[in-house]
């Protein structure tokens, strides 16, 4: 398969599935089995992609020029092939634990959850593979739009309620600030390419491209900065593979693409640096990596503390793109794969619990590792990645965020990701001690797992937060080329 071909079958074939996902929705064996094998071809197309762009190749398609000079395009560069390859594996599992969770779950509407699903990730790989800034707006919008239905699947006052809030602040700051940050670049640069280096040196004088900052870091609300981050709360209502992937993984790791992308590639990481610029980026970045964490501590609901515990885990991914540095865009790259795998573990735990016990709150969990032992010691084990711990994969994106703060002089950086981790083991922790050392009530005892389709995808990303802590190097040899 050619790298073009590999590029549009990635896209293609969760969008080609979608209609078929809604033709067998009578058929829920056939319907699934479409959705999994999508799932297993898109990722075998992005994989193609992978070694290639490793070895230096950039491959390309255009598609339609759209305005002149301005064509919808893909080009795959090594930051986008991160994207795509976590997105696209991560939903071989979620498409797995989906059947568990919505069949467990007697949930109603499933053949419409999998038609989105797939248009959601179709969008989100059209964003990875954007070849210039106009193209990953478009798939931006149109990951906001698919995601939609997702996250008011239920139908009910609750949902409609959190759907309002998700859509209104991602359109109005995609709306109101990002596209006048795109429009913007075109006039000062006179292009939209992503080019290594960036195309804004010497272009603009230093407060116009501080404003231009501002409407990109917080333009990009997917990325979820305070105060624009309340979608993301808001949007628990949704069926837990929903959180799982599109809210640990795709919707939200499609906003901090987007700002590495343009501090990489539109900026340019020494124009960032030269001025001065990043620092202001860095301090709303530990702002919210701190406060998200602080609310964190203080929710009771389990998805509701994992929301916001990722609302302070994108911004460590901001602030590795503000410091502007090499290890900066190292750990923030690197931290989209180990905050993935250590997030969607989370959330599948949460979905497998709700499934099993029907238990939300975290002070009903008390004891339930005795009936839940897989559950909980995937939970642990999550836990310990976000936390940053050895021999977890989340280690290594901390350690060279660190090291990029030291490099930057931004010691107070360093010092809000060292509080940051102390945090999450506050917050983090106490559940899984809880569920392992206290005793399940008399008539709570016994066995009581999610069905088998919910426990195994859990199972195989916590263990893969583990491979990528033993074996980082092929992902650190993909990031390490990044604006390259």
């Amino acid at each position: 398969m050619s790298a073009s071909t590999a590029i549009v079958a990635a896209v293609l074939l969760p969008l080609g599935a979608a209609p078929l996902i809604a033709l067998a929705g009578r058929r829920p064996n056939l319907r699934e089995a479409a959705t999994l094998l999508a799932a297993l071809g898109t990722f075998a197309a992005v994989c193609t992609l992978v070694p290639q762009v490793a070895a230096g190749a950039r491959p390309a398609v255009h598609l339609v020029e759209v305005f002149p000079g301005l064509p919808l395009a893909f080009a795959v560069e090594p930051l986008g092939a991160l994207f795509a390859l976590i997105a696209a594996g991560l939903w071989i599992a979620t498409s797995l634990y989906s059947i568990g969770y919505m069949r467990g779950h007697r949930e109603q509407n499933q053949t419409r959850f999998f038609v989105f699903f797939a248009l959601a990730i179709a969008a989100a790989l059209g964003a990875a593979f954007a070849g210039n800034m106009l193209t990953l707006f478009f798939c931006y919008e149109a990951l906001t739009l698919s995601t939609y239905p997702l996250v008011t699947h239920h139908r009910n006052a609750e949902a409609k309620a959190g759907g309002r809030i998700y859509l209104g602040i991602l359109l109005a700051t995609s709306i109101g600030f990002l596209l006048t940050g795109v429009v913007a670049t075109y006039y000062i640069a006179g292009t939209l390419d992503f080019v290594p280096g960036g195309i804004l040196a010497g272009k603009a004088p230093t407060w116009g491209l501080g404003v231009l900052l501002f409407l990109y870091a917080f333009g990009t609300g997917k990325a979820a900065l305070m105060p624009f981050h309340r979608w993301l709360p808001a949007a628990m209502v949704a069926p837990a593979p929903v959180s799982a992937l599109l809210h640990a993984v795709a919707v939200v790791k499609a906003g901090v693409f987007t700002i590495l992308k343009v501090v990489v590639y539109i900026f340019g990481i020494d124009l960032l640096a030269d001025t001065g610029l990043g620092t202001y980026l860095a301090y709303a970045a530990c702002a919210t990596i701190l406060i998200g964490s602080l609310v964190a501590m203080t929710k009771d609901n389990l998805k509701a503390r994992l929301a916001y515990s990722t609302v302070s885990q994108l911004a460590y991914i901001v602030l590795g793109a503000a410091l502007a540095n090499s290890w900066g865009i190292l750990g923030g790259s690197l931290h989209i794969a180990m905050h993935a795998f250590g997030k969607i573990t989370l959330f599948f735990c949460a979905g497998a619990i709700a499934v099993a016990l029907h238990k939300t709150e975290i002070s009903e969990m008390k004891g339930i590792g005795r009936q839940m032992p897989w559950t909980m010691g995937a939970f642990l084990v999550g836990s310990l990645s976000i936390i940053g711990l050895p021999p977890l994969g989340g280690a290594w994106s901390k350690w060279y965020l660190i090291l990029a703060g030291l490099e930057a002089e931004q010691y107070v950086a360093v010092g809000v990701l060292l509080v940051s981790s102390l945090l999450n083991i506050a917050y983090l922790l106490p559940v899984a001690v809880n569920a392992f050392f206290y005793a399940a009530p008399d008539a709570e005892s016994g066995l009581q797992e999610a069905p088998l389709a919910c426990v195994l995808p859990l199972i195989c990303t916590a263990l893969g937060g583990l491979v990528l802590f033993l074996y980082p190097d092929p992902l650190l040899e993909l990031c390490r080329q990044i604006g390259r």
